[in-house]
């Protein structure tokens, strides 16, 4: 049995680009797949793993569906950031070819990833849960007519062959990871760039966003990222979720969170944590 304090936790299967981003990025711990993000957030909150690795989005697809609502709801602390290259692989059976494949099978988001290697070869797309499921099941199945697209690292595992590389249309496809955990981290500015993520509400009505957010431009504070979703169920309110440079201890980020929380509510701190190297590169 794993130690859980050497343990990070990720959504999916085995050999999904959320575990090559485990092992990337703490390569010392013991990975931990779970079926949902809700499960993941649960074995770090239940004691199962220490760290939780989280997609935010990607550099093609965009934001990763519902995350934005689960993590002010997890229970968890952002402590951390990583930057995973998605490099797809044709995967198939033992003694397939490229000439005899009929069929590929991969995630909803991975399958348009790779339109130009699925119409060259003329092949069905079927859409699975999620690119390590894919492969699983295309070993289990054992057709040679039948490949799928995923990981490298998902191939290995499942005893699959790559056909064929690095076969996505655009070569910069990267997923931005958050990692998670029970305690906060307060790291000390002066060591390096911070990050502080938040997420914050306004009334949809006319200059409230304005108005929330002068205060990072009147104060110098980069915002490096905003997105907004609609909470409640209704069309009235808007739950906004952002990254900034910069430590809520520092005079700038201090200034512009209060001048955000007097036209904005609800705000919420997601995470104080040292900005990834990845990040100018990414």
């Amino acid at each position: 049995m794993s130690d859980p304090a050497n343990t990070i936790a990720f959504q999916g299967a085995p050999g999904a680009y959320s575990d090559l981003a485990c092992r990337n990025a703490r390569p010392g711990m013991t990975t931990l797949p779970c079926p949902t993000f809700e499960e993941a957030f649960a074995a770090v909150r239940d004691g199962r793993a220490h760290l939780a690795m989280i997609p935010i989005d990607n550099s093609v697809a965009g934001r990763v569906a519902d995350i934005h609502h689960l993590l002010p709801e997890s229970g968890l602390h952002i402590i951390g950031e990583h930057f995973q290259r998605v490099v797809h692989h044709l995967l198939a059976p033992k003694g397939a070819t490229i000439a005899g494949l009929k069929a590929v099978h991969s995630h909803v988001h991975a399958l348009p990833q790779c339109r130009k290697l699925i119409a060259e070869l003329g092949l069905k797309a079927i859409v699975h849960g999620d690119t390590a499921g894919a492969a699983a099941e295309i070993a289990k199945r054992n057709d040679p007519s039948v490949a799928a697209i995923a990981s490298e690292l998902a191939g290995q595992i499942y005893g699959l062959v790559s056909l064929r590389a690095d076969v996505a249309d655009h070569k910069d496809n990267t997923t931005r990871f958050v990692i998670m955990r029970r305690e906060p981290l307060d790291p000390d500015p002066a060591q390096g760039p911070v990050i502080t993520s938040f997420v914050f509400r306004v009334r949809s009505v006319p200059a409230a966003l304005y108005k929330a957010l002068g205060g990072f431009a009147t104060n110098g504070v980069n915002i490096t990222k905003l997105e907004s979703y609609m909470v409640d169920g209704n069309f009235t309110v808007a739950q906004f979720y952002a990254d900034i440079d910069g430590h809520p201890d520092q005079r700038p980020v201090r200034l512009a969170l209060e001048e955000l929380s007097f036209f904005s509510r609800e705000v919420r701190i997601l995470g104080v944590y040292p900005a990834s190297p990845q990040r100018s590169g990414a």
